[in-house]
């Protein structure tokens, strides 16, 4: 199911604040970068957010702002998960994986039931993809099998997962820290997955 948006607009009237307060707590990192949603309307190109998510943020900023300060927010909207541990049942518990994704990704990672953040990062960028429905359980492997070779590649700021076809042959690239691209004519980008991305998706749910 498609998450409902709302857009800056109807965001601002929503919650009663500026567009200057909003831009302010997002450069002070208490919203997402990717919950600014650019998308084309015919109107031109307009900002939109997902609902539930800045609707809840937005009331937490406020309920507690008299409290904290802005950089504590900060703070604890951004929490340290870095030493973070959980086992594979509590991931499917709290949604970031589904049970079939998970067995799968035991299976062929061959590793054990607990988790560290980067092997949660793989399990739910395995999961983005296949849910997705662009690649089919054979295909996931290949993914897999390209973060599990380069996980210290993966901790760079930004990178990004491809997954191309051609002829129908099916491909996995990482871009590390690269600004552009260019394939020939016949291979057709199937999807591309900011690691990024994923992991501040990650964060938000443990927030």
């Amino acid at each position: 199911m498609n998450e409902e948006l709302i857009s800056k607009k109807d965001l601002l009237d929503l919650a009663g604040i500026s567009y200057g307060q909003l831009y302010r707590w997002k450069r002070k990192d208490l919203i997402p970068e990717d919950w600014f949603i650019r998308k084309s309307t015919f109107t031109g190109q307009e900002t939109f957010f997902p609902k539930q998510k800045i609707v809840e943020r937005i009331n937490k900023i406020q309920t507690m702002k008299e409290n904290l300060s802005l950089d504590e927010l900060a703070e604890m909207f951004s929490p340290n998960i870095s030493d973070l541990q959980l086992d594979a049942d509590e991931l499917v518990r709290r949604n970031i994986v589904s049970r079939s994704i998970m067995d799968f990704y035991l299976e062929q990672e061959k590793g054990d039931l607990h988790f560290s953040l980067p092997r949660i990062l793989e399990v739910f960028v395995l999961e983005k993809l296949l849910q997705s429905g662009e690649i089919n359980l054979e295909e996931g492997k290949m993914p897999l099998q390209v973060m599990l070779e380069n996980k210290n590649q993966i901790k760079q700021k930004s990178v990004n997962l491809l997954i191309t076809r051609k002829l129908g042959i099916t491909q996995c690239l990482l871009l590390i820290n690269t600004e552009g691209y260019q394939f020939d004519s016949g291979t057709k980008l199937v999807t591309e997955i900011s690691l990024h991305a994923c992991m501040e998706e990650i964060k938000s749910k443990f927030v």
